[in-house]
């Protein structure tokens, strides 16, 4: 059941709320004074606090409001705190709303306000700790993950990101080409890591080719090789990328900007691990894993002719697709804290700033952001001024996406168990933004 601890000397103001409170099926428990308060804390589960500004009959000074408030907040963090106050004008009370307090109300109060104030309240709570029960369990299964697998150092702390590189370290032993997709800077090389050195070939070499940077008339001798007098330039023999990859991992990033003719010899090196140097008639043989990486859309690249549907399918027995970091706000915080080592620290609007920003360039836009920030903040602690955001997506030319409706809300709460941050994920909001629709729609995450 809900619980309520009310913290007040006056036996009227308790044993009305007692009332009111079990209207709504909410229990309530009673303390007359801050330090039966706090003992009730210590020994009972509480969801909610609502507790007076004043326990002194000679002062309307609130001070020991305050230090209740400053206890309750030090022993739980997370705990609502609605202030009662006979002095709405009280400066206090609007400090301590700005320090982390829920609320504050007057006496007498508007018993429809304040219901209204607890059971918003409490049913934040209870995604709160449906959230807080989740990260645990998340925890545990990235430390079993870490323990079993070589994570390559993944920093993540998203549901999402946990399935995908579990499923990678799955599908490293199986002997079967893998195409990682996702939007640029999202982390697709770091996938690709975790899938070679969780192989059977990981003591092997794992070789790197960004087919974007290769200029096309160099493709066929960087993949395959080249004999002296091949080209122009070409001075002495020398070893492709395939060769140099022989009992390892060959990662081709950025597959989809290979040229066909290039496309033609991988399908074959595929099929059979055979090629020749450009240049030679020797056919040579190689024992490679086969990774490639694209952010383009190939399917439609294979309609339009400039992407073999051979190859494409040669290349995805297995894909993982990488989500932008807009659909994993959970990796926002914990991949800023990585970047930073230590070098500054994160105040309270720089990390609501760094949630609520969308992200266009993932996660080498977050490591530039904070490395950047870093610079240039002061006394070794970055606000939200010196990340630059707002400036940042103001000067993007983007279209805004459509918000969602109610229906669409409802539905990714229902498939979420009313898990805010997943439901949040799915819709391609952050947790901020999908409360406050939540708010404006009206919508109850009642569990």
């Amino acid at each position: 059941m809900r619980t309520v601890l009310v913290i007040d000397d006056n036996p009227a103001v308790m044993t009305a709320l007692d009332v009111l409170f079990s209207l709504r099926e909410i229990r309530t428990l009673r303390a007359a004074s801050p330090d039966e308060g706090l003992a009730v804390l210590e020994r009972e589960r509480v969801d909610l606090v609502v507790q007076d500004m004043n326990f002194r009959a000679d002062t309307t000074s609130g001070e020991e409001g305050v230090a209740l408030f400053r206890a309750i907040r030090e022993r739980c963090p997370d705990l609502p705190v609605i202030l009662l106050t006979a002095w709405t004008h009280l400066p206090t009370a609007v400090e301590l709303v700005k320090a982390g307090a829920a609320d504050y109300l007057s006496k007498p109060w508007d018993d429809t306000k304040l219901l209204a104030t607890v059971e918003n309240l409490l049913e934040l709570s209870e995604s709160t700790r449906e959230v807080s029960r989740l990260r645990g369990e998340r925890r545990a299964h990235r430390s079993a993950l870490a323990q079993k697998y070589d994570l390559r150092g993944a920093v993540f702390a998203s549901s999402a990101m946990e399935r995908l590189i579990e499923l990678a370290c799955q599908v490293a032993r199986a002997d079967v080409p893998v195409l990682i997709t996702g939007p640029n800077g999202s982390g697709k090389e770091r996938i690709a890591e975790i899938v070679h050195y969780n192989s059977a070939v990981k003591s092997g070499p794992f070789v790197i080719v960004n087919c974007g940077a290769l200029p096309s008339e160099l493709v066929e001798a960087e993949l395959f090789g080249a004999e002296a007098g091949a080209f122009t330039g070409a001075n002495k023999a020398r070893e492709g990328r395939f060769e140099l990859a022989d009992g390892g991992t060959l990662f081709l990033d950025e597959i989809g900007n290979l040229p066909l003719s290039g496309q033609m010899k991988l399908l074959r090196i595929l099929e059979t691990g055979q090629f020749e140097r450009l240049g030679s008639s020797k056919t040579r043989q190689v024992k490679v894993r086969v990774l490639s990486a694209t952010n383009a859309d190939l399917t439609t690249m294979i309609r339009n002719g400039a992407f073999r549907e051979d190859l494409f399918y040669r290349l995805n027995v297995i894909e993982l697709a990488l989500p932008p970091l807009a659909a994993r706000i959970d990796d926002v915080l914990p991949l800023a804290e990585h970047f930073l080592a230590g070098a500054a620290t994160l105040a309270p609007d720089a990390r609501s700033a760094l949630q609520d920003y969308g992200w266009p360039g993932n996660v080498r836009e977050l490591k530039n952001a904070i490395q950047r920030a870093s610079l240039l903040c002061r006394d070794g602690v970055i606000k939200a001024s010196d990340l630059g955001l707002i400036a940042r997506a103001a000067a993007m030319p983007r279209t805004a996406a459509p918000e969602p409706d109610r229906a669409a809300i409802e539905s990714a709460l229902a498939r979420a168990n009313g898990v805010i941050s997943q439901a949040a994920a799915e819709l391609g909001l952050s947790r901020q933004a999908l409360y406050r629709r939540l708010e404006k729609l009206g919508i109850s995450n009642a569990a």
